[in-house]
């Protein structure tokens, strides 16, 4: 039979094809079991349940494993990180990740994307805020669109800025049902453009989930810019336990688009939590439905993806005129069709969450809070 270190030496070979670096320098071989009948058992430690390459592990494991002298059989099995370990292999590969303490009392985060502009992605993220809120749920939304922020028109904020409490920490400004909202357009004169480069983007995100009072929270939703730029890539850095929805309209060219946005999505190890098809059919004043956008491009990508599609949200007149309104539409007309199918989507994400954790004590009460400037680095 051949010894512990014997296996560990040839578990080197099963390198990590995206990280580029063996599972033994990674930290990801989680126990090793011999037996006189010449049986060994791995387990290899995944960052997700549904890693994507979850069946490459298996097969380089056992070829490496059997090829050993007195190997007569080889079982593999599977774990996956806690969010300390992340944190640990995110250190390890040079990555940043928020400090312990960070976000402590924020339940679930979900990252919102797409693959281009113009799909309605914000106006998504602020209804389904809403219908979390609506339903009873404690919900912040953070505008991380930096270059097209939209979020404080959604919910009819913007000549307030933000203040500070007694820990020195941002206060997020209060949206309907108390829903906590931070953006970078609080900071920038009104329809100012930010003209930031990687590093800068790095800085004002981080801080927007570090230095900002999130305090109890059952969801934070992260409205992410178009594509798979370096906000994405950030976020996903230092929030390895996000869930990423995919917003996309039905036409197959958005379909492909969106695809980008989900294979970015797995190779930064983020679980992809479902597919929002929006524009799905304009729906008149009358009720009369037009397949403007064509059909089927939000199941389509789902069932690539293998993750539910969430909701399929019509274009209606009503969902247009209150995200210019500053009222989300759940709010102003729950019977709206787009508003009851954004309800639907808001259950399939509470669906998805995790059981519900202990309720965490309450921050003390902070003092009287003081104006401030955000020290985010300005250009």
């Amino acid at each position: 039979m051949p010894t512990r270190e014997q296996v560990i030496d040839a578990l080197r070979t099963v390198i990590d094809p995206e990280l580029r670096r063996d599972i033994v320098e990674l930290e990801m071989v989680r126990s090793i079991d011999l037996h006189e009948n010449g049986v060994v058992d791995v387990m290899v430690s995944l960052t997700t349940p549904g890693c994507p390459i979850r069946s490459h592990f298996q097969t380089g494991v056992a070829h490496a494993v059997r090829d050993l002298d007195g190997v007569s059989g080889v079982n593999v099995s599977f774990d996956v990180l806690s969010d300390s370990e992340k944190q640990s292999l995110g250190r390890k590969l040079g990555r940043g990740t928020l400090p312990e303490g960070a976000l402590a009392q924020v339940k679930n985060v979900v990252c919102i994307g797409s693959g281009k502009g113009g799909v309605g992605k914000s106006s998504v993220t602020a209804n389904l805020a809403a219908a979390l809120a609506a339903g009873g749920k404690l919900v912040g939304v953070l505008d991380a669109d930096v270059w097209g922020y939209s979020q404080p028109r959604m919910f009819g904020l913007g000549a307030e800025r933000p203040r500070v409490n007694a820990e020195r920490k941002l206060v997020p400004l209060s949206g309907p049902d108390g829903i906590a909202v931070m953006s970078i357009g609080f900071f920038v004169e009104q329809d100012a453009a930010v003209v930031w480069r990687g590093p800068m983007l790095h800085k004002a995100l981080q801080q927007f989930l570090e230095d900002v009072d999130w305090g109890q929270l059952d969801y934070l939703l992260i409205d992410l810019p178009p594509g798979t730029g370096d906000v994405s890539m950030t976020l996903a850095q230092l929030l390895p336990q996000a869930k990423f929805l995919i917003v996309t309209t039905p036409q197959p060219v958005a379909q492909k688009v969106a695809r980008r946005s989900a294979e970015m999505a797995r190779k930064l190890k983020l679980e992809i939590g479902g597919v929002i098809e929006n524009m799905s059919g304009f729906v008149t004043p009358t009720g009369e439905r037009y397949q403007i956008f064509g059909e089927g491009g939000g199941q389509l990508l789902a069932e690539e993806l293998e993750v539910p599609l969430l909701g399929k949200v019509p274009l209606t007149m009503g969902l247009r005129e209150q995200s210019d309104a500053g009222l989300p539409l759940v709010y102003a007309d729950p019977d709206d069709p787009a508003a009851q199918a954004l309800e639907h989507a808001a259950r399939g994400l509470i669906a998805l969450s995790p059981l519900e954790l202990p309720v965490m004590q309450a921050p003390s009460p902070a003092a009287a809070p003081k104006p401030v400037g955000m020290s985010l680095p300005m250009a």
